[in-house]
């Protein structure tokens, strides 16, 4: 084959390989194909796993385009310098979610070329870099978004325990709150009842972040709004926990069933 023969050859894998035509790929590499690098971490070596990563890299893009900037032939060598731009916004690559943005990513492959088949490549790029920055920029956004979200419920949680201590003669009360995490979902309240008597709750909200704090803070209202109003001689406390109780399971049910309404179930439930 001519030198131009072999540059076309190479341009045609390129497109091939962007857009992730399979069949193109599988015509242009011979069985024993050799790749001295690989495109995606878990990426296998020689022919299959050559086509697999381009499967999956355009898979995860749309509009990509191929610039060739240069190329070069000599012997059996073809070396090309181009660029391509896509949109990643279709799935994920190398653990990064699509983003809808515009990637513009540099390449530089050489290929050996025997009988009409790419038989040999090496190559060096920016698209493994610009995926790692892009995932430590997803991570860190998504780190200020925890933080901001353990500022809230620590906000709530404090808003949540009692201001006071009531003072009730023979006793002396010194409570002690240290959460074992930035935020947790342990409580306690005091409920003023009649006849000089005190009720003391103490309670804990499981996982943490604000879903814990509004729960915490939640139940804290309905104990205290269902204590005064069954506040009598003959109401327990099992009454007031059980009242508190159906309501709050009450209001999970209905949360359910607004996820449900949401997000229909599969037919297959």
């Amino acid at each position: 084959m001519s030198a131009q023969e072999n540059m076309t050859l190479a341009r045609r894998f390129m497109e091939a390989r962007v857009k992730g035509d399979v069949d193109a790929m599988e015509e242009i590499l011979p069985p024993d194909f050799v790749s001295h690098t690989q495109l995606l971490p878990e990426e296998k070596q020689g022919r299959e796993g050559v086509i697999w990563a381009a499967a999956q890299v355009a898979g995860a893009i749309s509009n990509a385009s191929v610039v060739v900037e240069d190329q070069v032939a000599a012997n059996d060598k073809v070396v090309t310098r181009f660029t391509v731009n896509s949109t990643h916004d279709r799935g994920e690559i190398m653990g990064l979610a699509p983003s809808g943005r515009q990637m513009t990513n540099r390449v530089i492959l050489i290929h050996r070329i025997c009988e009409g088949k790419i038989a040999e490549e090496w190559s060096i790029g920016t698209i493994g870099s610009n995926l790692r920055r892009q995932l430590l920029e997803q991570e860190r956004i998504e780190r200020e978004r925890v933080d901001q979200e353990l500022r809230v419920a620590r906000r709530i949680q404090q808003a949540s325990l009692p201001n006071e201590v009531p003072e009730l003669e023979g006793w002396q009360i010194s409570p002690v709150y240290q959460p074992a995490r930035e935020v947790g979902g342990d409580f306690y309240d005091f409920h003023l009842l009649s006849e000089g008597r005190l009720g003391l709750v103490v309670g804990d909200a499981t996982g943490k972040g604000v879903p814990a704090a509004l729960v915490m803070s939640t139940t804290c209202g309905m104990l205290q709004a269902i204590s005064q109003a069954l506040d009598s001689s003959s109401s327990a406390p099992g009454e007031v926990l059980e009242r508190v109780n159906e309501t709050l399971v009450g209001m999970r049910h209905q949360r359910v069933r607004h996820l449900l309404l949401r997000y229909p179930r599969p037919k297959q439930w």
